[in-house]
């Protein structure tokens, strides 16, 4: 990773402190949210909708979704967070938005089976590379090393 990348990744990184996004990340989600949900951009991305376990109200994630064969996965690039508590919450009874999707179930993906996943994700999904702490091509046993660090869901469809 070159000196610009890494000065990059250190301020996302920086975003989300303590697994919570502070103002820069929360208006920066708002725009994706607004931009994915309204189905501009590959399948890939996808706005999250689902009920706040405390709230009861429509809460709304950006994601980026990892393809692994025939399935896709959405991966936590903050580990624990206030979208995997609601998922589980929900039964895993979501909605995204974007490309192709609407009303899905989130299944959560045990531990032992997500190196794979997270070894997809980091070569797909930009955004997360900062959040995971391996590279870019390194060996499953990497990934499955940080796996139960990282929350994540196959999409089934409803």
């Amino acid at each position: 990773m070159g000196r610009w990348q890494e000065r990059q990744a250190r301020r996302l990184r920086a975003m989300y402190v303590g697994g919570r996004g502070n103002a820069a990340a929360r208006r920066w989600s708002r725009a994706w949210v607004r931009l994915i949900g309204s189905g501009l951009g590959p399948r890939r991305w996808a706005t999250l909708e689902v009920l706040g376990r405390r709230s009861g109200e429509v809460r709304r994630f950006p994601l980026g979704l990892a393809d692994v064969g025939e399935d896709w996965y959405a991966v936590s690039m903050l580990g624990e967070c206030a979208w995997t508590r609601n998922v589980r919450a929900a039964s895993g009874e979501v909605v995204l938005r974007g490309r192709g999707w609407g009303p899905v179930r989130f299944v959560e993906v045990p531990v032992a089976e997500r190196a794979p996943v997270l070894r997809r994700y980091v070569e797909k999904v930009p955004g997360g590379r900062p959040h995971v702490p391996v590279r870019v091509g390194a060996p499953l046993a990497d990934f499955a090393a940080v796996a139960p660090e990282f929350p994540v869901f196959r999409v089934t469809r409803r």
